[in-house]
């Protein structure tokens, strides 16, 4: 198996992408590491610097752009950014595994163009928008604009699919999770 690939998993914000990442990363038999995203945005619930994101301030952030210590990223809302750093994933394939990330449809298309070769690109749809936002709003964690934001983000999201080398229907999560097993366990023997 050839460690030195790339996941990415992107989806509108309640598709369940992550929910499916994290079963892939529980599948001992597939040598797979998160990457751990950063972001200027605030902690979440029980959201852990250094596990679900490097938590950094807007100033930080731009410091690490101008020092070019990104390998993407993106201004997803004003001053709340999103990026992967190069350190990141020379972590992860030093440790001998493939990287897997959990990342928004701009970011992943952008790692998706930097290594073309080296990454499996796939596409978490939800069923349908009503589901979408069923799921967004039974979090309970975003006020009612951030859920009319990512709602009307996900159209444009959604646009953006078929440049994935794979689209999964989260419509019945056991599914889903099992498709995406396949697909990465395919790709990680080529």
């Amino acid at each position: 198996m050839d460690h030195r690939k790339l996941f990415v998993f992107s989806a509108p914000s309640g598709s369940g992408k992550t929910t499916i990442v994290k079963h892939l990363l529980h599948n001992t038999d597939l040598p797979l590491s998160f990457s751990i995203s950063a972001t200027s945005r605030a902690p979440r619930g029980e959201e852990i610097h250094g596990k679900d994101y490097y938590f950094l301030s807007v100033e930080d952030f731009k410091n690490k752009i101008e020092k070019d210590e990104f390998l993407e990223f993106e201004e997803v809302y004003i001053d709340n950014f999103y990026g992967t750093l190069k350190s990141e994933v020379e972590r992860i394939w030093d440790e001998g595994k493939a990287v897997l990330f959990d990342i928004d449809v701009i970011g992943g298309l952008n790692i998706m163009k930097l290594f073309p070769n080296e990454t499996l690109g796939i596409f978490v749809k939800p069923p349908n928008k009503e589901e979408l936002e069923k799921r967004l709003r039974g979090r309970g964690t975003e006020s009612e604009d951030k859920i009319i934001m990512r709602l009307a983000k996900a159209d444009e999201e959604m646009s953006k699919a078929t440049f994935f080398d794979a689209i999964i229907t989260n419509d019945k999560l056991e599914i889903a999770k099992e498709e995406a097993y396949q697909l990465v366990k395919k790709f990680l023997q080529q």
